[in-house]
């Protein structure tokens, strides 16, 4: 995820918040407790924010008390730092859970996508997703975005051609049905449709693989059992999916 795509919610906000957001990033993700107020303009010009170069940031941050608060001084230049109010103000702009650094990234990064996809019928699976993220029910977001990447993976196989990806699944599966449109793929075993994917050249081998594996996660989340998963898989499972089913 970078600074970009992370103030991207925050496009037309005040500029108080814009400086608030990217001071949360630069402290969460490269580690930056404090800044001088030209450090802070570089952060705002690298995601592109309009104005970033006129904007006058001592007066914004002089003026976000008690969001803010000044920690010493570099040289002539004062160091400003993140208090716990701006942190929660930025949270509660960006819907950033307070408990997982990892979540918080995931967020992101599905919102980002959201604003990227088209098809309706995907962005509404990923925002069930998403809303499923922000409250930390896991196992949902976890189907919610297999469900979403199965639709995207359907839609890319039907532009091979029905002749073909009827070929290319009857090869896997003798007894499936005659693919002629693209909703006869509802109806294909998604281990089968992964199979014929990489027949008809969508995916290599790896890629395959690595997609059998989110399938396998997809099922122990959606069928009753034990079987909890933390953060740090579902980040996981996301990356894959971003990089192989989304890109």
């Amino acid at each position: 995820m970078t600074l970009v795509e992370f103030l991207h919610p925050l496009k037309g906000s005040s500029n108080r918040d814009l400086c608030l957001a990217a001071m949360y990033f630069h402290q969460r993700y490269d580690g930056v407790e404090e800044l001088a107020i030209e450090a802070l303009r570089a952060l705002l010009k690298k995601a592109r924010v309009p104005k970033a170069t006129t904007m006058n940031i001592a007066d914004v941050l002089s003026k976000s008390a008690p969001m803010v608060d000044a920690a010493g001084k570099q040289g002539r230049s004062i160091l400003w730092r993140l208090t716990n109010s701006g942190q929660e103000r930025v949270r509660q702009l960006l819907d950033l859970p307070e408990h997982d650094i990892e979540v918080e990234n995931d967020v992101a990064s599905l919102q980002a996508l959201v604003d990227k996809v088209a098809d309706e019928d995907t962005v509404d699976y990923l925002r069930e997703a998403l809303k499923c993220l922000q409250v930390n029910a896991l196992r949902a977001t976890v189907v919610f975005t297999w469900s979403a990447a199965v639709k995207k993976i359907r839609d890319d196989v039907f532009i091979c051609g029905a002749s073909f990806v009827d070929a290319a699944v009857k090869k896997h599966d003798p007894k499936a049905k005659a693919i002629t449109k693209a909703d006869d793929l509802v109806l294909v075993k998604e281990s089968t449709l992964l199979l014929a994917a990489q027949e008809l050249g969508v995916f290599d081998k790896n890629q395959r693989g690595v997609l059998e594996e989110c399938l396998n996660l997809r099922n122990k989340c959606g069928h009753p059992g034990k079987y909890k998963l933390g953060p740090k898989k579902v980040s996981s499972f996301l990356e894959d999916l971003i990089g192989i089913v989304f890109q």
